[in-house]
């Protein structure tokens, strides 16, 4: 109505996927060449966000947004970005980066460019009451995963540990409470707020930039199945701790110190696995009985995208044990 009222012409597409694909991709900027749009707006969670950072730099040019997300195209420019944020979760309105995949290719790359960040973003949490609640879940783990990918970073930033530890507490005390109280607009606010914060940059200054091992091993099985990306991450994330016990415990139990009042690291991962299964997100692969799986092609698939993390790195063989950790 707004935009109707300033006399601007609308085309619409519609129909993006919860794990955005290129062929959307490059069908809206297509669409957006063919009427010479001068705006993107993105209405939409992480998912159609993503998409229209990639749009708004494929619009101008004439070859496929692939080019880009792959590294062999770099962008000139952009169409103006402005983001209305309908689920929080991936912080996606308030950064530079895009995550889309390629199921011909195999292959789910994360982008980031200076040029892809929203000019503006409108977060109301009223306009995320009708998410589901398999879907506010989904977007609580998510928040958490970004808060720990900068936090197991190699490099040492206690006041950046800190911020973690202020955003994770924020879903550890008000993501249960919106989950039996989904119209509550004031948590739905709080987990907004907090969802943002998390991939906004705060949680990684000092640092490299995170691991995100988690969150490329997850993308393997979205790829592959299809499964919604906080779904995956909830897997995978105890799966990895469990990994990283013999490498980096004391690391793992300041978390749980600062978090729970404990300085144990397998009872840190404990905690966090409780925490996320009461959400209603899968902790294993035996919970997620919409697909089955197979062990080597998770292994195969993570291999085409070279899986690792910035500080931890992966290996073939540690692929494996991932899988099987997380069963």
């Amino acid at each position: 109505a707004q935009l109707t009222a300033a006399a601007c012409t609308i085309v619409e597409y519609a129909g993006i996927k919860p794990n955005p694909v290129i062929a959307d991709v490059n069908a809206a900027a297509a669409l957006g060449r063919e009427h010479h749009v001068d705006v993107i707006v993105a209405l939409g969670g992480g998912s159609v966000i993503d998409s229209a950072k990639i749009i708004s730099i494929t619009i101008p040019v004439q070859h496929d947004g692939w080019e880009f997300m792959v590294g062999k195209k770099r962008p000139a420019s952009a169409l103006p970005l402005i983001a209305v944020l309908t689920l929080a979760a991936t912080g996606s309105e308030m950064n530079c980066f895009a995550v889309v995949q390629n199921p011909d290719a195999r292959m789910k790359p994360g982008y980031g460019h200076a040029l892809i960040y929203p000019k503006h973003s409108f977060l109301d949490p009223a306009f995320t009451l009708s998410v589901p609640a398999n879907q506010t879940a989904f977007g609580i783990v998510d928040l958490v995963a970004h808060s720990l990918e900068a936090y197991f970073d190699a490099r040492d930033a206690t006041l950046s540990d800190r911020f973690v530890y202020a955003v994770v507490n924020e879903a550890l005390t008000y993501g249960p409470w919106l989950m039996k109280d989904l119209h509550n607009v004031v948590l739905r606010g709080k987990i907004m707020y907090a969802a943002t914060c998390a991939l906004n940059g705060l949680l990684f200054h000092g640092r490299m930039g995170g691991d995100w091992g988690v969150h490329n091993f997850g993308h393997v099985f979205s790829l592959l199945y299809d499964i919604p990306h906080g779904a995956t991450l909830s897997m995978v994330y105890p799966a990895w701790l469990k990994w990283q016990l013999e490498n980096i415990p004391d690391r793992i139990a300041e978390l749980g110190k600062n978090l729970w009042g404990f300085n144990d690291a397998e009872r840190t991962i404990a905690e966090l696995t409780d925490f996320f299964h009461p959400l209603g997100s899968p902790v294993s692969l035996a919970e997620w009985t919409d697909t089955a799986t197979n062990r080597q092609d998770v292994i195969t698939v993570a291999g085409i995208n070279k899986v690792s993390g910035a500080s931890h790195k992966m290996t073939p063989d540690d692929y494996g044990r991932l899988y099987d950790l997380m069963q």
